[in-house]
């Protein structure tokens, strides 16, 4: 596991000024104070002129608690960076000390996405010393946890001064979908050497289609010369130069798949529909992964990503599911910015929610090439799970993800 590299001491809520460090608490004691002070010199009341001078005296000491230079190194070190739904990780936290002098009175705050986390720190620590604390993690729901910065806290035990400053840097922890196995799609870096069929003729390739006759300016190596001789010997005769059969090629293409995950917010009945949608596209990415297939995904509303070959991990893969956010983008946009990033796509898989028609999916994924092969897949909790059309395009029903794998190789089959 690679660990985060030592963050460089950074005092950024420290260079705010002195005033700034007086907290709401402690402005009100300020203004108190004053009109106390006022009031009782005005009216010769002692009673309000020493209750006066206790608050500024008071402010004073918490002041100068909170005076002085702070020299850590906070190091962040999680154990990983990346996770699925619903495990956990432990960050160690490791405070050292880099002044000549002890530190008293410190604590420590770390911010774990939208909260604040206090770490419990020694009442003192000397100098050269390191503490270290442990910080859990837990990843209830996909998506990127922001993770940092630390920040240390100097102040007084009422709260009238609070001196922040910031260190080390943020780092992000990636809490990826969950997926399940697919059967492999039988076509990848091995397995697809000569690709897929399509409907294009060519004048060469490895598909054979038919037999037509010579035009001039076609290569003769790929005249058919037995079938040439036979239609010769009909004629009762050789064959004339207008009569020779060359062989004619349907184009094979390296198979290019397509993920499209639909981030229309108006397409899915609630958020578990789309966590599911995320989760069907994710185990597809797996597998084309697995398969060390060329893809490409568009996710919801994150940029198009592509996938070439053996190039790149399974983890970061990922990192595009645990990014994806439902927005008011339609879906025929997103396959029309599909079409225009990825035009080499052979095999395009579509998914979407139970508010989206399968009429309104076909309509979308029209806008494709009529040479890729299309699936599309509809999350509905509520329908019957199953093939609805096995024409091209295809259309499946999904109800919950365990079902993707066995739905899919219906599909395949039908």
């Amino acid at each position: 596991m690679a660990t985060a590299p030592a963050p460089t001491v950074r005092a950024l809520a420290g260079r705010r000024g002195p005033l700034a460090a007086v907290t709401g608490l402690g402005w009100l004691v300020f203004a108190g104070s004053v009109a106390a002070m006022v009031l009782g010199t005005r009216l010769g009341w002692i009673e309000l002129t020493l209750s006066a001078v206790t608050g500024l005296l008071t402010l004073l000491l918490c002041a100068a608690m909170a005076v002085g230079r702070t020299a850590l190194r906070i190091d962040i070190d999680p154990s990983r960076r990346r996770m699925v739904v619903g495990e956990s990780m432990r960050v160690a936290i490791r405070v050292t000390n880099m002044s000549a002098r002890r530190l008293l009175m410190l604590t420590m705050e770390v911010v774990v996405g939208p909260r604040l986390i206090p770490v419990a720190l020694p009442n003192t620590l000397p100098s050269g010393s390191t503490f270290e604390a442990t910080l859990r993690i837990d990843g209830d729901r996909r998506g990127v946890i922001p993770l940092g910065p630390a920040t240390s806290v100097r102040g007084d035990p009422i709260g009238l001064v609070r001196r922040q400053v910031s260190w080390a840097d943020q780092q992000e922890i990636f809490v990826h979908p969950r997926t399940t196995r697919l059967n492999p799609f039988g076509s990848g870096l091995l397995r697809d050497l000569e690709g897929r069929t399509t409907e294009d003729v060519s004048m060469s390739d490895l598909a054979f289609h038919t037999l037509r006759e010579y035009v001039p300016g076609d290569d003769r190596r790929y005249i058919h010369w037995r079938s040439s001789a036979k239609v010769g010997s009909i004629a009762g005769g050789s064959a004339p130069s207008g009569k020779f059969l060359v062989r004619q090629f349907r184009d094979t293409r390296r198979t290019h798949l397509l993920v499209i995950v639909d981030g229309d917010a108006a397409a899915y009945v609630d958020e578990d529909e789309f966590e599911t949608a995320i989760s069907v596209g994710a185990s597809v990415a797996l597998q084309a992964r697995a398969d060390e297939m060329d893809a490409s995904l568009l996710v919801a509303d994150q940029p198009t990503r592509r996938l070439q070959g053996r190039d790149g991990a399974s983890s970061g893969v990922l990192d595009v599911f645990a990014r994806a956010r439902t927005g008011n983008r339609r879906l025929a946009a997103t396959v029309a910015l599909a079409a225009r990033t990825a035009p080499d796509a052979t095999y395009a898989i579509i998914v979407s929610g139970a508010n989206s028609t399968f009429h309104s999916l076909r309509r979308a994924s029209a806008q494709l090439s009529t040479s890729v092969r299309v699936t599309l897949i509809r999350v509905d909790p509520v329908a019957a799970a199953g093939v609805v059309t096995a024409s091209n395009p295809t259309a499946l029903n999904l109800t919950r993800l365990e079902d993707l794998r066995g739905l899919l190789a219906r599909g395949e089959a039908s």
